[in-house]
């Protein structure tokens, strides 16, 4: 299964194999230009590869081209963001 093959959904990112969601990343809108980075999930088979750092990536990507702020709900998406600094100019505050 090719990691990269991120499929875009209703509010969320989310990589398939054989039909069913193995890594997934959900967002909600909070209005005023906000949304919020709500669940991360990867399958334990797929941890470990950097894929819940792409999900996030996806949404930061969706963010920029849609002049949103993130709220980063989340547990894994506030670790992400400690860890980039360079793409905390998306959070809100």
């Amino acid at each position: 299964m090719d990691k990269r093959n991120i499929q875009a959904g209703a509010s969320s990112f989310y990589i398939e194999d054989n039909g069913k969601k193995v890594a997934e990343i959900s967002y909600s809108p909070q209005g005023n230009g906000v949304i919020s980075i709500d669940h991360t999930y990867i399958s334990p088979g797929l941890r470990g590869q950097g894929i819940a750092d792409e999900l996030v990536r996806k949404v930061i990507g969706y963010a920029r081209e849609e002049n949103l702020k993130i709220i980063p709900a989340c547990s894994y998406a506030g670790h992400y963001f400690d860890k980039n600094l360079g793409d905390r100019v998306l959070l809100h505050n």
